[in-house]
């Protein structure tokens, strides 16, 4: 295997995880609203999940560790794609929200802050800010 082959194999790993965790927030009230699958679809195009990866993300969301990204802005990108899952179902029922916090402890964000993360992302998607908008607000929320 060559190094090259080693980085793509990491990072398709890594997109999978990523891909399970936010079809865990959608299966969290144990459907998928019309939206949902849309995004699912457009999401699973951009981070290269195949269609039979597709089927088995679907199928055993758990199989595919979340693989917490080391750098921050890529953890707030993370949980820009996250909040905006949330956002399509229109409300945010008690299961996401519980599930979305237990998300962004496991990409690294701070335990004792996580739900203010939350709240601030969820208010941000609410708005339709873009993902630039919303990396530049999160950074500078305590500012």
């Amino acid at each position: 295997m060559s190094f090259s082959d080693l980085f793509d194999s990491e990072f398709k790993q890594r997109n999978k995880g990523h891909f399970s965790a936010i079809v865990r927030v959608a299966l969290a009230d144990e459907k998928f609203a019309p939206e949902e699958k849309m995004f699912l679809d457009k999401l699973a195009v951009r981070l290269e999940i195949s269609p039979e990866e597709y089927t088995e993300i679907l199928q055993n969301p758990l199989k595919y560790p979340i693989n917490a990204p080391y750098l921050h802005e890529q953890k707030l990108e993370r949980l820009y794609d996250l909040a905006r899952m949330v956002h399509v179902d229109h409300h945010l029922g008690d299961k996401q929200e519980l599930l979305l916090g237990k998300i962004g402890v496991a990409l690294g964000f701070n335990g004792e802050n996580v739900n203010y993360i939350i709240s601030k992302a969820l208010s941000l998607v609410d708005k339709k800010v873009d993902l630039d908008t919303f990396l530049f607000e999160m950074q500078n929320m305590h500012k």
